[in-house]
């Protein structure tokens, strides 16, 4: 009888969530431009894998004779400096900033929810450690203390991620932190601490699906801004440099060229653009279908 109970039980926990999940697509499709956001990121990434496929050209590949050509035909955004096919380095630029934006926020959501759930299980000295360290590199601008560890440990794909990432641990500690002290005294944690669960199983198992969704929402959001950030390092001259075709390498590139050829800048810029307006659509879309307040 008893394993019949908790068969049932453990039943009906994942017919919640499943039901949970489909309430929270539902919400999802309905809002329109949460929905291009999400079809324009598909295709971004579908871009990434596929890049090499969808032209002719090499992106590396220099051909002075075809140098400054003006969108065609032949070569649909032009050509750079160097006789390259911007459309095609944009293609596989998409791999450089996608990998840079992904990575970076995989990285501050990781430490960060490891951070976030200690200090908000245990409290106390630990909690008061944490948060305090989180203060201290808070009051850094994070376009700045992107550059500092930049120039710390040089340029490189792996080194800009974490650039990019360190201070995303604080904001996803501080966020997590924030919905533990909300959970942490609820009934079904005292009932599981009554049943000697260990800590970790508690902290990861029980309570932390309880907690993740603001997490899910900012990191969504935060792709296009790491982004953002991510083109602002390689316009500086560090995170990642020509020849690589990351978007921000690219228009530091063509800066020189922004008078007699401002399309070799126009293009990567509306790449850009254009992927950071998605993912904030897509972004809000997900908050409002992840908030509770917002369900009818």
């Amino acid at each position: 009888m008893h394993d019949k109970t908790m068969t049932g039980a453990i039943a009906g926990g994942k017919t919640r969530k499943q039901s949970q999940f489909i309430e929270v697509m539902r919400r999802l499709m309905r809002n329109k431009l949460a929905v291009i956001g999400m079809v324009i990121f598909i295709i971004y990434i579908l871009i990434a894998v596929f890049a090499p496929l969808l032209t002719p050209y090499n992106y590396a590949e220099f051909n002075l004779v075809e140098k400054n050509q003006l969108p065609s035909m032949a070569h649909l955004c032009g050509t750079d400096q160097f006789g390259r096919d911007i459309l095609t380095r944009l293609f596989v630029g998409t791999r450089y900033s996608l990998g840079l934006g992904l990575g970076a926020v995989a990285l501050g959501l990781v430490f960060g929810v490891i951070l976030g759930c200690i200090a908000g299980y245990f409290g106390g000295w630990v909690e008061e450690l944490i948060m305090r360290l989180g203060d201290l590199i808070q009051s850094i601008p994070a376009m700045l203390l992107a550059i500092i560890i930049s120039i710390v440990l040089g340029s490189g794909f792996i080194q800009t991620i974490i650039a990019l990432g360190f201070g995303r641990i604080t904001l996803n500690a501080r966020l997590l932190r924030a919905q533990f002290l909300s959970q942490r005294r609820l009934e079904y944690v005292e009932a599981a601490q009554a049943t000697n669960c260990p800590k970790i199983k508690l902290m990861f198992v029980h309570i932390l699906p309880n907690t993740i969704s603001p997490l899910i929402v900012s990191s969504t959001m935060g792709v296009g801004g790491t982004i953002m950030m991510a083109a602002n390092l390689s316009f500086i001259n560090l995170g990642i440099r020509p020849p690589s075709p990351e978007w921000g390498a690219m228009i530091s590139d063509a800066n020189s060229m922004v008078r007699s050829a401002p399309f070799q800048i126009l293009f990567p810029g509306l790449f850009l653009a254009i992927f950071v307006l998605a993912l904030n659509l897509f972004g809000d879309g997900l908050r409002d279908a992840l908030d509770p307040k917002l369900r009818d």
